[in-house]
């Protein structure tokens, strides 16, 4: 190791928390003189994080090799956490040791959506009772918890009294109530976080308005998805944009201002004020649920504006066919741009044309059903999903696999078979991919449910034993869920054991479910009649006259009537029969009067006793001449 020069070694005796440049330029020194003393090294990096200057640090770390790395894996881990090399910096401070570490760690976690980690940080953290950080971790760990919400996790966790007292942890726990979707209790607890804040006698005015201004996105967001717009405006008018330090609230709050009912009446204006919005660099990038609402409103506004090519052309390269937010939103777009933002028969023909060539684009899939249902058409509809269902069915990948017996597809298929009354189909789809997830260990919840609560409707053994295996996994995953627990008893009902009868008793009573039902009021009622029954009989009332009354004349067209009818006229009742056998008809002088019926072939009087006594008729039979040349005919006057 090269030794330190004195200098350097002096100023470092009498560092203080002010001394950082004065001592980054006698380190700066010390390595000009020997680029490899490593006590100058490390106190280059530790310097350059004191003056904030991550990116000088980075390279230098870069520079300099892994060295420095084994011997200050915290500083380095900091300066690439804070640098955007997230993974990086969560692989390497994993090696050192500390509350200091665990704290990184847990915040490049974070910072990487890997919430479940970061929770479990956050719980270590805790159990040392470290009064000082208690607070502290509080906060973090709230946060995490609202991530883990945001990223699909399911949480029976509620706001506390105690989440209430302070406006971080009231703020956090507004975001959990925004991922569960609760937005009225969000808005109450944004508003108390606004009044925390704003009150705090702590804090000067400056660093309340850096603090409210997140709280102030978050309520714009929550007015708007409720439907209070004028609020929302009127919020979004005063929120300072410009004065947003941080570039992601920043670029979270211009794009939920642009939403607002004032600047979006006109789309052309509303593309181009969204082309302002600042670009994030890489180590300031969204969360990815929030990338994706980003890029929602952004290709929404494209289609609103008419940029039809730009769309069209994305999402064109060929991909695995998996359910990921960006390949989705990307197919989709691209469907609607193709469409040209119509919903017709045209529109379902350019789509299908172009899923045709590409029948395993799932955004594309979703699109053209979409717009088959609009227009009325759930026979192609169904055709569609059955279409890729089968194309993801043909791959031999284990990821596309899963992608086709994802719960989201199966149950629009189901829903679309629900439509149209094909029950043996959804219990034969149902069925199928409950025995792909059987084999899995993520089974979803939802389709085990589904699946399960199908196969009860049959008689057939083989399936109650099959959904018996069902419920009997759910419960496995959710011993609590009562909805597996019912599914688990009613598919043993018929040998009922001490197991069962035990399971049974956990379920809410049959007295407490019918506990508000008045029996007296359901027999008056009287059994309520299906909607499809109803209608029929309705129908056959309307077809059917009332007894001892006349229906209602039809009335015929004028198109249909004889050009000389005359309405106060009675017509004829023999108007069918021919005219020599009507009662009035008169055979018209001067000619010769034949035989009445004879001859005729249509409408003519019948000789019943030629039937009866073929040989006794008083009619004789003679029989034509036979062809050829032996007779001559007559020929007729003129």
């Amino acid at each position: 190791m090269a030794a330190t020069t004195p200098l350097l070694a002096g100023l470092l005796q009498k560092a203080t928390i002010d001394d950082h440049d004065e001592i980054l330029r006698a380190s700066n020194a010390a390595l000009k003189k020997s680029s490899s003393d490593k006590q100058a090294q490390d106190v280059q990096v530790v310097a350059l994080i004191k003056l904030d200057r991550f990116d000088e640090a980075y390279k230098f770390i870069q520079q300099t090799g892994s060295s420095i790395q084994d011997r200050l894996p915290l500083e380095c881990a900091y300066v690439l956490y804070k640098t955007g090399h997230l993974k990086e910096a969560a692989d390497l401070v994993a090696k050192s040791s500390g509350r200091g570490a665990l704290h990184l760690e847990a915040q490049a976690q974070y910072r990487l959506e890997n919430s479940a980690r970061a929770l479990e940080l956050y719980e270590q953290l805790r159990q040392d009772q470290a009064t000082e950080e208690k607070y502290d971790i509080r906060v973090n760990r709230a946060g995490a918890e609202a991530q883990n919400q945001w990223l699909g996790s399911q949480s029976s966790t509620r706001p506390s009294g105690e989440d209430l007292q302070q406006f971080e942890t009231a703020y956090n726990a507004a975001c959990s109530s925004i991922a569960r979707q609760e937005f009225a209790q969000a808005e109450m607890l944004l508003k108390r976080a606004y009044d925390l804040c704003k009150n705090h006698a702590e804090l000067e005015e400056e660093q309340k308005d850096e603090e409210l201004l997140p709280i102030r996105v978050q309520q714009i967001y929550v007015l708007l998805v409720q439907g209070k717009t004028e609020e929302a405006d009127a919020m979004a008018n005063d929120l300072p944009l410009q004065s947003i330090a941080d570039k992601e609230s920043r670029t979270v709050a211009q794009s939920n201002s642009l939403l607002t009912s004032s600047r979006s009446d006109n789309p052309f204006l509303l593309h181009k004020t969204l082309q302002t919005v600042p670009k994030l660099s890489a180590g300031e990038q969204l969360f990815s649920y929030q990338a994706a609402a980003f890029a929602s409103n952004k290709k929404t506004v494209d289609l609103a504006a008419m940029k039809y090519d730009g769309l069209s052309s994305t999402g064109q390269k060929k991909s695995a066919p998996l359910l990921t937010v960006e390949s989705l939103l990307s197919s989709i777009f691209r469907a609607a741009a193709i469409a040209e933002n119509e919903t017709s028969k045209a529109a379902a023909r350019k789509v299908d044309a172009a899923f045709k060539k590409s029948s395993s684009d799932i955004g594309l899939a979703l699109t053209l059903t979409q717009i088959h249902l609009l227009i009325g058409d759930t026979t192609s509809a169904v055709s569609t999903i059955q279409s890729l269902l089968h194309q993801l069915e043909s791959s031999e990948e284990a990821d596309i696999k899963a992608t086709r017996h994802n719960p989201g597809l199966i149950s629009i298929l189901v829903g679309l078979y629900r439509r149209l009354g094909r029950k043996a189909d959804i219990k034969a789809e149902l069925a199928k991919s409950a025995a792909y997830w059987r084999t899995q260990s993520n089974a979803p919840p939802s389709l085990l449910r589904a699946a399960g609560s199908s196969l009860l409707e049959s008689e057939d053994k083989a399936d109650i034993e099959a959904a018996a295996e069902m419920f009997s996994k759910l419960r496995q995953q959710r011993p609590d869920d009562k909805a597996a627990i019912a599914g688990y008893v009613a598919s043993h009902a018929d040998g009922a054991t001490d197991e069962i009868r035990t399971e049974a008793e956990r379920l809410t009573s049959v007295s407490d479910l019918t506990r508000n039902i008045n029996v007296d009021d359901l027999e008056r009622a009287g059994i309520p009649q299906a909607s499809n029954a109803l209608a029929i009989a309705v129908g056959r009332s309307r077809k059917r006259a009332a007894d001892g009354t006349s229906s209602r004349a039809k009335k015929v067209r004028k198109s249909r009537l004889p050009k000389d009818y005359d309405p106060n006229k009675n017509v004829d009742p023999e108007r069918w029969l021919p005219m020599r056998d009507r009662s009035y008809y008169r055979a018209p002088k001067g000619k010769k009067k034949g035989k009445k019926g004879g001859g005729e072939t249509q409408g003519g009087i019948v000789n019943e006793s030629l039937d009866a006594q073929r040989g006794s008729g008083t009619s004789t039979l003679v029989p034509a001449a036979a062809g050829g040349g032996g007779g001559k005919k007559k020929k007729g006057k003129r």
